[in-house]
């Protein structure tokens, strides 16, 4: 009796504690779930987990052809003329020119400068999830294909080819060193939200991205080695817009996935870094992690302080992950009779994982983007702080007080958790669908995915913990 009023107690000093730190200013990395580790998140841990591996179990008594039935549906056709295109990259680059000034000519302060609030919570978390629903738009919007287009027309050379070609050995080495260098800038380096550091970081990647697809060719380029447009390309798979013979068509979520050939086994191991990139993203701050590392999460020492744990972790992360679904492919594969090879299985069942890898980005930075998003609003009003007010929000004040109350963080919470629980459950429906299409029937299908599924069901429940567990500013 006496345990309980004292963790009540508790409970009430915390929650008024983050009252009161929250009252004027929201920090969303700070304090974005300070509130939802008091819930009773224990039953959504179980809860969720259940509902993937209850979903598994029921996937193997429908039929295999209502499954193919449903991924096969198809509504229209339409194209986006190229011109369109052309335009939409030279207003691309030229915003992106325009924000590039405001990092170097603009406030210090990150919250107040229109290039890092763009760069992380617009570009990053917005337009990813975008990409998820409305298909490839990193395609259109990219801000090099205007400006390749006119040096490509002015140097009399076609447009589709380069100088040189890339070599084919290569894979998505080069994609995975670049999101891996882009993982290590948002997550390790000391000051990614700088924005005279992120700025140059934005001019060295533009002019090395333009001079790489000059060199050799835009579509090998941005097949292969530009991270962003392989990153994109793939999860606009699970897009209601997908590219069909005679254009753009509208089908059910991942379809996409399902006629995506599959990826060789560099390819598998660039989705597997961006899956562990956000993982770890929500994972560098935790009680648990700091903790593990002997730093007292209550006074968190910084960045500096954990620079080489957290690479160290990152590292960690990615190998772990790996391994796991490695060994997971390769119990399936040897239980389901060794059907084509272990390589060819690696790269097509990583496709599956895609809804997860969304689903963690949607889920980890859905605060950040509620709170940031407001800051967004205020800087483009005054974006070179001359006292303007261009959109008429100069004057609003950023707030995060819904952090602080138990209906609204709770509805969040379930959002979050719904949001990780579906992802994984559309992950077991197209890896179930991906093994139909490779075995033919539902006894091979079953049998090869039990193992990934088992990994999938644990990393939902290590999706909710990571959501639930508290973290340090």
């Amino acid at each position: 009796m006496l345990d309980d009023i004292a963790h009540r107690l508790t409970r009430g000093a915390q929650v008024l504690l983050l009252g009161l730190c929250m009252r004027d200013t929201a920090f969303a990395h700070a304090s974005e779930r300070g509130m939802v580790m008091l819930l009773p998140t224990h039953y959504y841990l179980v809860g969720g987990t259940l509902a993937v591996a209850i979903a598994f179990v029921v996937l193997g008594l429908v039929p295999a052809r209502s499954i193919r039935r449903v991924f096969a549906w198809r509504s229209g056709a339409f194209t986006i003329p190229t011109v369109v295109q052309l335009n939409l990259s030279w207003a691309s680059f030229l915003l992106l020119a325009l924000l590039t000034y405001v990092g170097f000519a603009g406030s210090r302060d990150p919250l107040s400068n229109l290039l890092p609030l763009t760069i992380w919570t617009v570009w990053w978390v917005g337009l990813t999830l975008l990409h998820g629903v409305f298909g490839n738009l990193w395609v259109a919007v990219n801000p090099w294909s205007g400006p390749y287009w006119l040096v490509a027309r002015l140097w009399c050379r076609p447009v589709s080819s380069g100088f040189l070609e890339l070599p084919a050995s290569l894979g998505y080495g080069p994609a995975i060193i670049g999101f891996a260098a882009f993982a290590w800038f948002e997550l390790i380096s000391l000051a990614p939200d700088d924005p005279d550091v992120l700025a140059t970081a934005v001019i060295v990647y533009w002019v090395y991205t333009l001079l790489g697809i000059l060199v050799f060719g835009q579509k090998d380029w941005c097949e292969r080695v530009e991270c962003f447009a392989v990153f994109f390309r793939l999860v606009s798979r699970l897009a209601l817009v997908q590219p069909g013979k005679k254009g753009l068509v509208c089908s059910v979520p991942g379809a996409g996935v399902l006629s995506h050939p599959g990826l060789p086994v560099s390819g598998a191991l660039f989705l597997l870094l961006t899956l562990a990139a956000v993982s770890f993203d929500g994972l560098n701050k935790t009680f648990w992690w700091l903790g593990l590392n002997g730093i007292n999460p209550l006074e968190f020492p910084g960045r500096s302080a954990v620079t080489w744990i957290n690479i160290v972790g990152l590292a960690m992360t990615f190998m772990l992950l790996s391994a796991a679904y490695a060994l997971a492919v390769w119990i399936g594969w040897r239980l389901a009779g060794h059907q084509g090879s272990f390589a060819d299985h690696v790269g097509g069942f990583v496709l599956s994982i895609i809804p997860i890898s969304l689903a963690f980005h949607m889920a980890h930075y859905l605060a950040l983007l509620l709170i940031n998003g407001q800051y967004v609003l205020v800087a483009a009003s005054d974006p070179f702080s001359q006292q303007l007010d261009l959109l008429g929000y100069t004057d609003y004040r950023v707030t995060g007080s819904w952090l602080t109350d138990q209906h609204t963080v709770a509805l969040i919470w379930k959002l979050q958790a719904g949001v990780i629980v579906c992802g994984h459950i559309l992950a077991v429906v197209l890896s179930h669908a991906l093994a139909l299409q490779r075995y033919g029937h539902t006894r091979g299908a079953v049998i090869s995915q039990t193992p990934l599924t088992v990994v999938m069901v644990v990393y939902t429940w290590f999706g909710l913990w990571l959501l639930a567990t508290p973290v340090a500013g």
